[in-house]
């Protein structure tokens, strides 16, 4: 590689993948400090430390402060999920994709939800819910609450043509979140929504998605039954 090249961390996080994988940087072993990377490549000590931190992140090195960076010796991927347009992920099982809006308001959110806002003051909050159709037949019952501390514009958003969903991930930035999954019954609105008897058990994920320490939004998502999850590695 050239140094040109080497100048962005980008070029040096690939360099030092193509050492890590050629076993020039053997597992287990302290790779060179970031001031002799940083004299090594021609570029700045940040640019090393920000290739670093990628491949912290990848999990094929591990970081400690003052005690230097080491390959892992068994390097474990971490699963990372972009958020996904429900609106796509009904079309590409080739249905028919639909929403109706059910319903949104300001003001407070229930005091468990709006716990988990960080600040010191009450986020200013919008609810927002609304129901995806594939075919015509329930698909899942959207709910969130959106930070509009965060995302103000969200506040002037019209839900009806455009769901939260696919809204937030086209307008709102974020740096990372949460996903949470586990099986619950209906409750009398959400088997109402689905066309379901109350006390059906359906998929519940909850999505927290954040930018740098704040939330932006939490979304609650209810599944129809017979709904599966797919998701890469």
């Amino acid at each position: 590689m050239t140094t040109e090249t080497l100048s962005s961390w980008r070029g040096v996080y690939e360099e030092a993948r193509r050492r890590i994988a050629a076993r020039d940087w053997a597992p287990g072993a302290q790779i060179p400090h970031e001031e002799a990377l940083a004299e090594e490549f021609g570029c700045a000590r940040a640019t090393v430390n920000r290739a670093l931190r990628a491949l912290a992140d990848e999990g094929l090195v591990d970081r400690r402060r003052k005690g230097g960076t080491r390959v892992v010796e068994a390097p474990k991927r971490q699963a990372r999920a972009a958020i996904p347009l429900i609106r796509e992920e009904i079309e590409a099982a080739e249905a028919v994709a639909n929403y109706v809006l059910v319903g949104t308001r300001h003001g407070p959110a229930p005091d468990e939800v709006e716990a988990r806002f960080s600040g010191a003051a009450a986020p200013r909050l919008m609810h927002v819910a609304g129901l995806h159709l594939a075919d015509e037949k329930p698909y899942v019952l959207e709910e969130r609450w959106i930070n509009l501390d965060v995302a103000p514009q969200a506040a002037r958003a019209e839900f009806d043509a455009m769901s939260a969903n696919e809204w937030l991930v086209r307008n709102a930035p974020f740096t990372g979140g949460e996903i949470t999954m586990g099986a619950e019954t209906a409750e009398a609105a959400e088997a109402a929504a689905l066309g379901v008897a109350e006390g059906t058990p359906l998929l519940i994920v909850e999505r927290v998605t954040r930018n740098e320490d704040e939330i932006v939004t939490i979304a609650r998502l209810a599944y129809a039954p017979g709904y599966r999850m797919r998701m890469s590695i």
